[in-house]
């Protein structure tokens, strides 16, 4: 009897998921603990792995489709089934060679069912197309019959219709020239039409993904509940970017380069043991309040995601940060921010952080401020190295100077406290080989 995969629920708070990629194909044999999918959660993007040996018969929902908890998205063929022979019958629930239906588990409940919706070409031809899709195309004025879709068995899903929007693919009224004056006793010259942008701003509704709808939460009760304040402080990064050069040359044979901010990071992960309110956290119900210290110094990195994955950004935790090396740090940066911005951190990996840092620097941004990262009671926003007149030794010469604003929980870190803290970060940082050690 075919086996029906079905959206799992892969947080604890995790009510729909979104099939971001099909890593495998109708027809493709599959066997436990291959990769099926990349689903989006409320949290993260993780892997959907499979736990049976089979073969895909029918792939049920298209990439960008969000299901919910227990919905039917996948059927395999079990070992001698023909996977040309399983019929999918109600929109979802797969039916075997007998008629019976394979039901979902009890323990994920029964999601909604899944169908084709057709939509009519202009010439008549039925064009498979995802509701939303469809939605997006009738807002956009996009034709359907105009778009390739790149779903399963060339459905149309929501990544090609906005690709056509961004392509140029909306439909738009043409634009009138002024008439010619017919008067032959008229000496005025008509005015040359006014030049038109090829493209054209429009107005429409974007669908956020589960990320963005989690993130949107979270920042606005952060922002509502936690007083935040801040204090900026201006570092000179001359020492550093020399030291920085010199090793970056020495250990370019081991394929290794050290950023700027892995010795931020290690800067800030060696202070928190100095300044533990600043590893600290608000804990508790109005009347039960207390303030938890860390033992653990994490270090949250954020990681800002490609359009194309919904925007936003995550926090990727660097566990037990104040035991790594510049080396280490530089390398598990690295590692979570490409899995973050290509296949998606685990939740285990976003997980823990104690304090969070806010890089802009490479973007050109001088200053900026971060909104708190909860449970956190501070994150450190970190503007770039900017060359500019400053003032050494009395005299004014040419250097780089770069600016570091925190922000802070004021119910667990008081105004004095943080100064005290960039302050350790400043002295680290213009003294940059005390962090070599």
């Amino acid at each position: 009897m075919s086996i029906e995969i079905t959206m799992p629920r892969l947080s604890d708070t995790m009510e729909m998921g979104t099939v971001i990629k099909w890593n495998v194909k109708e027809g493709d044999p599959v066997e436990p603990g291959d990769v099926l999918a990349d689903i989006e959660t409320d949290k993260a993007t993780m892997e959907l792995q499979a736990y049976d040996e089979g073969s895909v018969a029918k792939i049920l929902v298209g990439e960008g489709e969000s299901m919910a908890v227990g919905s039917a998205i996948m059927v395999l063929a079990e070992d001698g089934e023909d996977p040309g022979a399983i019929k999918v019958s109600g929109g979802g629930a797969p039916e075997s060679k007998t008629g019976e239906q394979s039901k979902p588990e009890p323990s994920q409940g029964s999601g909604p069912a899944t169908k084709e919706h057709p939509v009519s070409g202009a010439a008549g031809d039925r064009i498979p197309a995802s509701p939303l899709a469809r939605k997006i195309a009738k807002e956009a004025g996009v034709d359907l019959a105009s778009i390739k879709g790149t779903g399963p068995a060339g459905r149309i899903v929501r990544k090609d219709v906005e690709a056509a929007i961004r392509s140029g693919g909306r439909a738009t009224p043409p634009i009138s020239e002024p008439p010619l004056r017919s008067d032959p006793a008229s000496r005025e010259i008509p005015a040359p039409p006014v030049a038109v942008p090829s493209t054209t701003l429009e107005s429409r509704d974007v669908e956020i993904t589960n990320m963005r709808r989690t993130i949107a939460r979270r920042l606005v009760e952060s922002k509502t509940t936690i007083p935040h304040y801040q204090v900026t402080v201006a570092v000179n990064m001359d020492p550093l970017l020399t030291l920085r050069k010199s090793l970056n040359e020495q250990l370019e044979p081991q394929g290794v380069k050290l950023s700027v901010n892995d010795f931020l990071v290690r800067a800030c992960a060696l202070a928190l043991h100095q300044h533990p309110y600043v590893n600290a956290s608000w804990i508790g119900d109005p009347g039960a309040e207390k303030i938890r210290i860390n033992g653990a110094v994490n270090i949250g990195v954020a990681v800002a995601l490609p359009e194309e994955r919904g925007g936003g950004l995550v926090v990727a935790s660097l566990k037990g940060a104040d035991a790594m090396g510049l080396r280490q740090i530089s390398s598990e940066t690295k590692r979570l921010s490409t899995k973050a911005r290509e296949r998606g951190l685990t939740v285990d990996e976003m997980d823990g952080s104690t304090f969070t840092i806010s890089n802009l620097g490479m973007f050109g941004v001088e200053h900026f401020t971060a909104i708190i990262n909860p449970p956190n009671s501070a994150i450190l926003a970190v503007g770039g190295a900017v060359k500019k007149p400053v003032v050494r030794d009395g005299e004014v010469v040419v250097g780089h100077e770069m600016q570091m604003t925190m922000s802070s929980d004021h119910r667990v870190v008081d105004g004095a406290m943080a100064a005290r803290f960039l302050a350790d970060v400043r002295e680290a940082l213009e003294n940059p080989a005390t962090l070599l050690v």
